[in-house]
């Protein structure tokens, strides 16, 4: 049985972007800026996480 702990958003708005994440299990949010150069890199940075964690596929949902 899977069990949410945190949900993340990217957000762009009027060319800013902000990542929001809700602990569901506290039931507090975040927000923060983030730079574009960082969306940018947002891809590889995951792709990264993902080899080195292990295969997504194996792992359930991403």
């Amino acid at each position: 049985m899977e069990t949410l702990l945190y949900a993340a958003e990217l957000v762009e708005e009027d060319g800013t972007y902000k990542l929001v994440v809700q602990d569901v299990v506290r039931d507090t949010v975040q927000v923060t800026p983030v730079p574009a150069s960082a969306v940018a890199r947002l891809p590889v940075l995951l792709s990264v996480l993902s080899s080195k964690l292990g295969s997504a596929s194996a792992r359930g949902r991403w």
